[in-house]
């Protein structure tokens, strides 16, 4: 649900990068990945819309393998959440701990999709001109988008695995709906299986009118980004994607907390379009897997953790899902002081334990 930003940085909270990683040698130069487009032709949205050519931008790592059928059976999709793109899981924290031999996802084992969804990163999104003419985007939108480029574009039918954090979680769970049986198993990480609301829908649509009521946006034809509208997106961003303990242990000084905070904010405010964090955002209006669980009978290991704001700890929603999915299971992970609050779905360590669990339960 939150941005890469966030992702980015909870990675500046922490004192030091993991000792894999130099200021040399980005995250992502250590993995071999490749990087294309497909191009889907006369794409038309749930909203009744249209695009002639709608691009989705993909990397890859790993080589795909054919059985004797010659068909794909190895691919393994990672989905990102709200703001990111599929490049933000080439952070140490979880490459470092999946991609390497003998790991979880061992890259000379899998063929690693990394798509970035409509709005986001390399592919179509309104910034590219169309500004707010750009089609009114949902997740129903983005996963039939991640499907097209799939079978069309990359000549796969099935998956081993679709994992997915935050907004990539909630695409897992359409996905086992919509597509029952496309994947072997779904691993969705920091969601919950209902529409958006309560507190969650309230600080969006906060995010949302922050941008339509700045002056500057002037109804997305701005000719330099709305300021005061991406300040109060990314002070929500922050308050939301905390981690209490974490940014208590790291900053117990109060001058210390006030740098951090206002650096945080300036670098989320730096990474963002006004118009496409504000798509972004409206994209989950109409999420609601909740009527159709029973559809979803592959393995499923869903995890969240304790510190999430968004997703709060006391929820009854997982008990009552997996009454409805047979083959599903969840674990809340334990808030720590080394936890990471949403964010925690991208620091493998914490999970990757229950990856390889699930892949075993799932076939191998």
């Amino acid at each position: 649900m939150l941005s890469l930003a966030l992702a980015v940085l909870a990675l500046q909270a922490t004192p030091a990068a993991p000792p894999a990683a130099t200021a040399a040698q980005p995250a992502a130069a250590r993995w071999p990945s490749k990087e294309g487009d497909v191009t889907l032709r006369d794409f038309r949205f749930r909203s009744g819309e249209t695009m002639a050519e709608l691009r989705i931008h993909y990397t890859t790592l790993g080589t795909p393998r054919r059985n004797a059928r010659g068909e794909i059976d190895n691919a393994v999709m990672l989905l990102h959440g709200t703001g990111g793109s599929g490049r933000q899981f080439f952070q140490p924290q979880f490459a470092d701990e999946l991609f390497g031999p003998g790991q979880p996802l061992d890259i000379t084992r899998y063929y690693i999709i990394l798509p970035d969804n409509i709005g986001h990163g390399g592919s179509s999104k309104p910034s590219d001109g169309l500004r707010m003419r750009f089609p009114q985007y949902d997740y129903d939108d983005m996963v039939e988008a991640q499907r097209r480029m799939l079978v069309d574009g990359l000549g796969i039918t099935r998956l081993r695995l679709i994992f997915g954090t935050s907004m990539g979680c909630m695409h897992a769970f359409v996905w086992g709906e919509a597509h029952p049986g496309f994947a072997s198993a779904l691993m969705p990480m920091a969601c919950q299986p209902v529409q958006i609301a309560g507190v969650n829908r309230m600080w969006r649509q906060a995010a949302i009118d922050a941008i339509r009521a700045d002056p500057a946006w002037n109804g997305g034809n701005y000719t330099s980004q709305p300021l005061a509208g991406l300040r109060t997106v990314a002070s929500l961003s922050v308050a939301v994607g905390s981690a209490p303990l974490l940014q208590q242990k790291l900053f117990p000084e109060r001058d210390a907390a006030i740098a951090h905070v206002r650096a945080r904010l300036e670098s989320d405010i730096g990474s963002r379009d006004a118009n496409d964090s504000l798509y972004q955002y409206e994209s989950s209006r109409n999420y609601n897997p909740w009527p159709n669980l029973e559809k979803i009978t592959v393995p499923v290991t869903w995890i969240n953790s304790a510190d999430d704001f968004i997703n709060p700890r006391n929820a009854t929603f997982p008990a009552d899902a997996l009454k409805r999915m047979p083959n599903a299971q969840f674990r809340l992970i334990a808030e720590t002081d080394e936890t990471r609050g949403h964010s925690t779905h991208s620091w493998a360590v914490f999970w990757k334990d229950d990856l390889v669990a699930l892949l075993k339960r799932s076939g191998d």
